[in-house]
């Protein structure tokens, strides 16, 4: 039997090859037009294009079981993967207003607006698949690395629309200097989106808890089964999660019923959360 493809990994290639058939699009529109809102574009996407690859290394290699040197797994790969891809947004957003700024200074006429109009609307809906795709995959298998290659394409479609509708205002009112306003506004919405790209990628590598959804339902599992714990600590790595808790048992409980008692906390909490570890620890206390 064949074996079975990664959804990750199968949904993270469409992107590497949606991203490079849309930079060709847009290079070769950008070069018809003299347009740098359409060059931006092809910035962005050749950006996009490089975070695309990324992203399918990183999920090829986050789900590695884990191993001698990696014993909690490969999963903050992913996290990794997230910085490295807001850092190229702002470069890219940095190359655009350089390249908008000069042409500010030398305002030169754009030629081809139709079919300019036309590459940006093209390039939004291609976009706009691929990112619900990857939006898709990403919540079902909580992956950061593609979850932040959607945000990518999604404000790439955004940034095409504004494209083309900057164009076809242009086509109409003769105003010339609107590209590289256009092309400056995009870049701006580029750095916006690096910013929030970075947060989300960046904080779990400093072992940030569970977010207070997941701490509740959790919480709802202690409540459900009547477990006095305490000292509770939470984190994720890419898309696995991480727990450890002490557990309040009486001491002339015997180790076999603590060892049962421990298998269904473990068992609950499995059902409620995807790729989670657990290490809990059973202290004898009395209680009053």
């Amino acid at each position: 039997m064949p074996a079975k493809v990664n959804p990750k990994v199968q949904v993270a290639r469409l992107s590497v090859l949606s991203n490079s058939f849309l930079i060709l699009l847009k290079t070769f529109a950008g070069i018809l037009s003299g347009s740098v809102s359409i060059i931006s574009e092809a910035i962005h996407s050749s950006m996009d294009l490089l975070a695309s690859i990324i992203a399918f290394f990183a999920v090829r290699i986050s789900d590695h079981p884990s191993d001698e040197k990696h014993n909690y797994g490969h999963g903050k790969i992913e996290n990794v993967s997230g910085v490295i891809e807001g850092l190229l947004i702002f470069i890219a957003a940095g190359w655009i207003i350089f390249e908008a700024i000069k042409k500010m200074i030398d305002i030169q006429p754009v030629e081809s607006i139709g079919i300019g109009s036309l590459v940006m609307f093209i390039s939004a809906f291609v976009n706009t698949v691929v990112s619900r795709k990857l939006y898709k995959t990403a919540k079902e298998t909580h992956s950061v690395a593609l979850e932040a290659d959607a945000l990518h394409l999604k404000t790439d479609v955004l940034t095409s629309l504004g494209v083309a509708i900057g164009l076809l205002l242009m086509w109409i009112t003769k105003l010339h200097w609107l590209d590289p306003i256009i092309a400056i506004l995009v870049a701006l919405l580029i750095i916006r989106e690096s910013f929030e790209l970075l947060k989300r990628a960046f904080f779990p590598l400093l072992d940030v808890a569970w977010d207070q959804d997941e701490l509740h339902k959790l919480k709802t599992i202690f409540t459900d089964l009547n477990v006095n714990h305490h000292d509770v600590k939470t984190r994720r790595a890419g898309n696995y999660r991480f727990i450890d808790f002490h557990i309040e048992m009486p001491p002339d409980v015997p180790f076999e019923q603590v060892h049962d008692f421990c298998n269904l906390i473990e068992d609950e909490i499995h059902k409620t959360f995807e790729n989670v570890q657990i290490n809990i620890h059973a202290e004898p206390i009395e209680h009053k």
